[in-house]
């Protein structure tokens, strides 16, 4: 039986980035992905599929090019390494104060060496940032439309990866236990 697998997308639907959420399921059951469900429209799609999350990531990376053209980097993990990361939150007051505040940027392949102090050199009013669990982890106390830490936290600096906020990581547990949410 196949186990589930959460996809994510970086940068789906900003500065561009188009990839319509009923197209993301079309593209993945053609590629034998089951049961695919995605949450919000940017960039998070749940499937079932028994390949290892390296081989899917670059499954799923090809296949957005040749569908839509577009050249994103996708990140995959099991629920099992979902859960792990959930549970290294160096935040879990912030996380429950204010769930849409808290960023988990999940990486592709590590953190930067450098990267949170250098990340830590933007932050202001309050802002933190850690690396836990293979994770950096942001909070954004007044909001990221405005903090310069979060406009710095791009791949040149911190690495590859993609930001989901508190709300949007537990949601995706969920749908990896409920099955077909």
């Amino acid at each position: 039986m196949a186990e589930h697998r959460i996809i994510l997308f970086r940068g789906m639907n900003t500065g561009g980035v188009r990839a319509p959420v009923a197209e993301q399921r079309a593209m993945a059951a053609e590629m034998g992905l089951g049961n695919p469900r995605t949450l919000v429209a940017s960039g998070n799609l749940v499937v079932e599929s028994d390949a290892p999350t390296t081989d899917l990531e670059g499954a799923v990376e090809q296949a957005m090019e040749a569908r839509f053209g577009l050249k994103i980097a996708a990140m995959v993990r099991t629920p099992e390494q979902w859960r792990a990361l959930m549970k290294t939150n160096p935040f879990p007051d912030e996380a429950k104060a204010d769930p849409s505040r808290l960023l988990m940027m999940v990486m592709k392949d590590g953190i930067a060496e450098g990267a949170v102090e250098a990340l830590r050199g933007f932050a202001v009013d309050g802002e933190k940032v850690e690396a836990a669990g293979c994770a950096l982890w942001l909070w954004h106390p007044e909001g990221i439309g405005q903090s310069k830490m979060a406009d710095k936290a791009q791949p040149r600096l911190t690495g590859m990866g993609t930001a989901r906020n508190w709300n949007t990581v537990r949601k995706l547990a969920e749908m990896t236990e409920a099955g077909d949410r």
